[in-house]
């Protein structure tokens, strides 16, 4: 795995004050909703997170101008997935579009971000610590794909839980 650069730096950096704005918001009101300025720092930062996510070319072969899509890898495939849930989200939450499934479908995008952030942040992680000997060096390794599960397994419960609960909320 290269350096990572200074623009990854931010990235990063973006990523982690995301992940711990949205563990806060989701302890303190149980989902993530524009109106708390918890989640309004998870959703920009969110937003950095992903939009700087596609300009990071790093891995396989690099940068090809003259093939953007063949030099996409998995990470920028879920940047793209979470500006669309950022997007679609917002306009459930926003609007009225969606009448009574509107809270649900933006609980579930907003949600869905979270998963997105945890998926390239454990594979990172793993595939650069520690420097000189990471843990995991293929991205087909059986710990990540473990770690892949038990984020899924956490995005459902967690919706089931988030539904629930918003199931419970007066009209």
């Amino acid at each position: 795995m290269p350096e990572i650069t200074l623009f990854g730096w931010f990235h990063t950096i973006m990523g982690i004050i995301a992940i711990l704005s949205g563990v806060y918001s989701l302890i303190k009101f149980k989902i993530i909703r524009f109106q708390d300025f918890s989640s309004k720092i998870y959703l920009g930062c969110t937003l950095v997170a992903a939009v700087s996510a596609l300009g990071i070319y790093h891995q396989g072969d690099g940068f090809n101008p003259d093939d953007i899509l063949g030099s996409m890898n998995p990470a920028h495939h879920l940047a793209i997935l979470t500006l669309v849930a950022l997007i679609g989200g917002r306009i459930a939450e926003a609007t009225n579009i969606f009448g009574g499934l509107g809270k649900y479908l933006q609980t579930i995008a907003y949600s869905a971000t979270f998963l997105f952030h945890m998926i390239p942040a454990i594979t990172d992680g793993l595939m650069r610590l520690p420097t000189d000997d990471p843990i995991v060096t293929n991205i087909e390794d059986p710990l990540l794909r473990g770690f892949y599960l038990a984020f899924l397994i956490t995005y459902v419960v967690g919706l089931l839980l988030q539904i629930l609960w918003l199931r419970k909320q007066p009209a």
